[in-house]
Parts: structure tokens; sequence; C-alpha cells
């Protein structure tokens, strides 16, 4: 008998041949209260109670379930109870603001949400069938029932078994469905290239909302490696972490990665070591780090870096660049400069770049589509190839992505629809036009940049429309910069031409995106 994909196979190995083995390392001192260090068994026996106390609230299959929160033991619990047994997850951005979360909620038709002690008063006006704080009395997560037995189970490998949120072209984020098909083969491919064991130490730097934060957990589990949750995402906490508990893998942003360099550099300065030379793997995602970056990491850290690429819509992996061993006698500066693509096609990958410069994938993880939003999923899979919206071209095997054909961006790590910040900064009463557009930047990949038209006989200052923005949505969304015009550059039918506007800040870089 063919036993189906589904994300059960992780849990339920783990439980079995892992069991007593340590899986999860808590946060010191969350709000709300941590979940210290927990076993595999003691995780199994968490997710079927969060199972268990789903069915008693009368949460069907398919119903689905929020969490909003940073970093946690209980998000992995989370993670496990409700997509192993039935319903679908829906892992929200913790940075939005209550209004996008509301959205999302509304949208997902969500009838549970679980939300972190820090969240808690921001997200009290938003109506939900049942809401639960992390780490309160009523939190379903907490109840251990060692013979729980869940109603519900997944045999369909085709069900969905999240939905992600992630920004598009429009203001509105769209509901990427993924299936339990998808996000175990993803987990597998993951593992593969990773060569992950269950001697590996695995740091959740990444927010678990993230693609690469909720993909990852899936490929640690299944082989029995720990998990090491950290809330505070800076430097120096990652170093400490490494250090105490031997961390050998963590995904990250760029920005990430600056700020571990700057750490180190403090520790030399005062006679500190730094931990982990040659047996840590740093794997970014999202934008590329300049090659010089690269470079220091691995002459400055010893450790190895791992560039991959993909989307929330692919589960996410598409490409992986690990160096071979034929680039050990490169010079450093060329080995970084390789090591800056993205990659070649993972395992079970098709990847091309179609006639008019945009990146096109197939492989058995691409999502199923938009929730409730068929037009929107007809745009992104045509012809059998998924349309990623971001340009680029081959060298070879490699795949190398230059330009962002879809108005998104990538800052930090975090999507950023381009069109709904320029949406708040039109609601400003001196502003005439707006363009919003993503500049090089060394620590965040990308910043967001506002070049402003003011209305005749207005005025206003940089400093005022940033905070403008700031009141209204997200911090992370926000220009870091405006610039005030007196025109924008458009074409003869009125439309704003973001590659010219873009052009003079990319000048002397090879990617149109970092």
């Amino acid at each position: 008998m063919i036993v189906p994909l589904t994300l059960a196979d992780f849990l339920e190995r783990a439980e079995l041949v892992y069991g007593d083995r340590e899986a999860i390392v808590d946060e010191p001192a969350p709000p709300g209260g941590g979940l210290g260090r927990v076993t595999y068994r003691q995780l199994a026996e968490m997710a079927r109670s969060l199972a268990v106390a789903l069915d008693e609230l009368g949460v069907a299959a398919g119903e689905r379930v929020a969490i909003v929160s940073p970093n946690a033991a209980r998000f992995l619990v989370a993670l496990f109870g409700v997509s192993v047994y039935g319903r679908v997850l829906v892992p929200v951005n913790f940075r939005l603001t209550a209004d996008d979360v509301r959205y999302i909620l509304e949208h997902s038709g969500s009838t549970v949400a679980l939300i972190d002690p820090e969240l808690d008063q921001a997200l009290s006006g938003i109506p939900i069938k049942h809401r639960f704080v992390l780490g309160a009395a009523t939190d379903p997560t907490l109840f251990l029932r060692r013979d729980a037995a869940p109603a519900l189970g997944v045999e369909d490998e085709n069900a969905t078994v999240s939905i992600n949120y992630t920004s598009g072209t429009t203001a509105r984020p769209k509901g990427v469905q993924l299936t339990h098909r998808g996000c175990w083969l993803n987990a597998v491919t993951f593992g593969w290239h990773l060569a992950l064991t269950d001697r590996d130490v695995y740091l959740h730097t990444l927010p678990t909302f993230h693609c690469n934060g909720w993909g990852m957990p899936y490929a640690v589990t299944a082989i029995g490696a720990r998990h090491v949750i950290v809330r505070k995402i800076d430097g120096e906490e990652i170093l400490t972490r490494v250090e105490q508990e031997g961390v050998t893998i963590f995904n990250c942003a760029p920005a990430v990665i600056a700020s571990v360099l700057d750490a180190a550099a403090a520790r030399r300065h005062r006679g500190r070591s730094v931990p982990g030379t040659g047996r840590v793997r740093v794997v970014v995602a999202g934008a590329p780090p300049p090659s010089r970056t690269i470079e220091r990491i691995e002459r400055e850290l010893g450790w190895e870096f791992i560039q991959i690429y993909g989307l929330t819509e692919t589960s996410p992996l598409l490409t992986f660049n690990r160096a071979p061993r034929e680039w050990d006698a490169v010079d450093p500066a060329e080995r970084a400069r390789r090591l800056s693509r993205a990659g070649v096609p993972a395992v079970g990958v098709r990847m091309r770049v179609d006639p008019e410069g945009e990146i096109l994938a197939r492989s058995n993880h691409v999502f199923e589509g938009y929730w409730n939003q068929p037009e929107e999923t007809a745009k992104a899979i045509a012809d059998g190839w998924f349309h990623t919206g971001d340009g680029g071209h081959e060298e070879g095997a490699f795949t190398v992505i230059a330009d962002r054909k879809k108005d998104v961006i990538i800052s930090g790590g975090e999507n950023v629809s381009s069109i709904e910040v320029e949406d708040c900064l039109y609601q400003h009463p001196a502003v005439a036009e707006v363009a919003v557009i993503g500049v090089p930047d060394e620590k965040w990949g990308e910043t967001i940049k506002a070049l402003v038209v003011l209305r005749p006989g207005t005025d206003a200052t940089e400093r005022e429309l940033i905070d403008f923005c700031r009141a209204r949505i997200a911090h992370f969304k926000c220009p870091t910069s405006v610039e005030l015009r007196p025109a924008l550059a458009r074409t003869a039918t009125g439309k704003l031409q973001k590659f010219k506007l873009r052009e003079p800040y990319w000048q002397g870089h090879e990617r149109r995106v970092n």
C-alpha cells in the first residue's frame, strides 16, 4: 500500500526513533512563559493534545487556525498540532498592523487565532470565533494529555496544509495555498541538499511565518535534529546560541549576516573568540548579500555560506548554491561572486528564463493557488509553469537574478508591496504623485525609497512623510528615505517608468535586487 506524503510522517518518525532526544530548546523567558527543553516525545504529545482541544471546540477538518507570534516553542507545537491533524495553519506576520491581521483572518476564514502575549492588546479588537493567548491558562497548547487521541487526521496528500500570506503587486496580500505533498517534498529536498543529520542543531533566526521559517522545521524534525528558538534576532544573540547550544545551521536574511559580522568584530576587539569555526552553515534566502559580505563570512568567521532561492508559492526551494569542491582552489573574491548567484535547480525542479527575461519554474511543490483568488492564480501559473515575477538570466546551469518584474521590494528578507506604501503616501494632503522603489543597501539588501511630487502651494519634509507612513502601516514597510522631485518619469500613456527611476541607484551593481 502506498503511504500518502503527509506531514504526519515527520512527527511520527521523530517520536518513534528519537522520542527521548531533545527536540526544542525554547527561548529562556518568553512572554507568557516558555516550554524549556522539550523532547520529541513531548512535542508529539503536545501536538496531539492541541488537536484534541480543537476537536473539543468543534473545529472541523479544513478549518483555518491562525497563529500570530514571533518565534516560540509553542509555534512549533501549533505547526504540527494544527497541520498534522486535518486543519489548515495560517501563520501571520506578527509585524503587521492590526488592520492587516484582521484582513488576513477574515480573508482566510480563520475560526481560531493563537496570539502572542505581547500582541494581545494590539489585536484585541479583531473579531474571531475562538481567540487564545499563548501561555495563558486557556491556551490549548498547554494541555498535555499523554493518552490524547485526536479524531482527525490527514490521508490525502493533496489536502491544504497551510495558507501563507505574501505581499504581491496589489496592496492586499494573497493567500498561498500549500499542500501536504508539496511541503513534504520540499522538506526532503531541503534535507538532501543541506546534508542534514540527527547531529545538527538548527537555530530559528527567521520568523516561523516566513517561507523559510516554516519550510525548515519539517526537515529538521524528520531527521531528529534539534530546534533552538531565538526571539531576539541580533548578531551577539546568534553567536551566544552557537556557543551555548552548538548550533550548526541557520537560515537568515542579509541584514542578520551584517549584524553577526559586527558582533564578531566587537568580540575580537574585546579579546573574545568567535564560536563555530568550520562547522556552521549559513543559509541565505530572499535577497543575496553583496559578494564582499559573503567573502567576509567565510574568511572572518570560517562559516560556510549557502545561497538558496525560492518563493512562498514554491514551498519555497527552487535553486541551491553550495560551493562544490571544484571551487576550493578559486580565489576567495571569485568564489564569493559565484556564491552570490541564486544557484542551480534543486532536485525535482525545472527552471527556465522566458524571452522577456522572467524566471519560470516547475516542481512538485509549487502551490495549488491563491486562496479564493482564481484570477490571480491563472496569472501566476500558465502553460504548466509558475511565473515568479523575478527577472534574470542563466549562466550555464546557474540562475542569476538580475531584476524584479513584480512590484515588490525585499528588505531584510521581508516582502513589501510598493503599491501599499504608495497608497499610504497618497493619503497625505501634500502628495500629488509618488513612486516607491527599492534601492541598494549593504545591510538590508534593499531599502525603501519614496520619490514624491508635492501639490502646488504645499510643503512637506522628508521626516514628516516618513512619520506619516509609520503612523499608518507596519514600520518595516515604511520608507527609510524620501526624495522630493518636480516630476516622475512616465510613458506616453502616463504609466510610471519605475525601471528608469531605479536605474541611477543601481548603477555599478550586477543585480537589480540585492
